[in-house]
């Protein structure tokens, strides 16, 4: 696993949020625990990934995070389901996403 995946959603936030070298992002799976205040600083092409039915994660959290991205291209997946039950199809969705972006 890279040490990428290893970090906390809100760490991910965080260091978009901060990295000049960061292009696009794939976020999401997360809410209060992530500042809006940061998710406010991100202005490159996001993919936002949440679980309708997410027991970590309240839904309306993982709204008002998607609000507080300052990105003009900003999309978001909302998948039913709980926490960890993200659907295997999200994973071509995000390497497409960063396909068109890095490319």
């Amino acid at each position: 696993m890279s040490s990428f995946r290893r970090w906390s959603a809100s760490h991910r936030i965080r260091r978009a949020a901060a990295e000049p070298r960061v292009r696009a992002a794939v976020l999401g799976l997360c809410g209060a625990l992530a500042s809006a205040e940061d998710a406010a600083r991100i202005t490159v092409p996001v993919e936002f990934l949440m679980q309708w039915d997410d027991e970590r994660v309240p839904r309306d959290q993982s709204l008002a995070l998607f609000d507080a991205l300052a990105s003009a291209e900003k999309t978001l997946h909302a998948n039913p389901g709980k926490h960890g039950e993200t659907p295997a199809f999200e994973l071509d969705s995000t390497l497409r996403f960063f396909s068109r972006h890095l490319a």
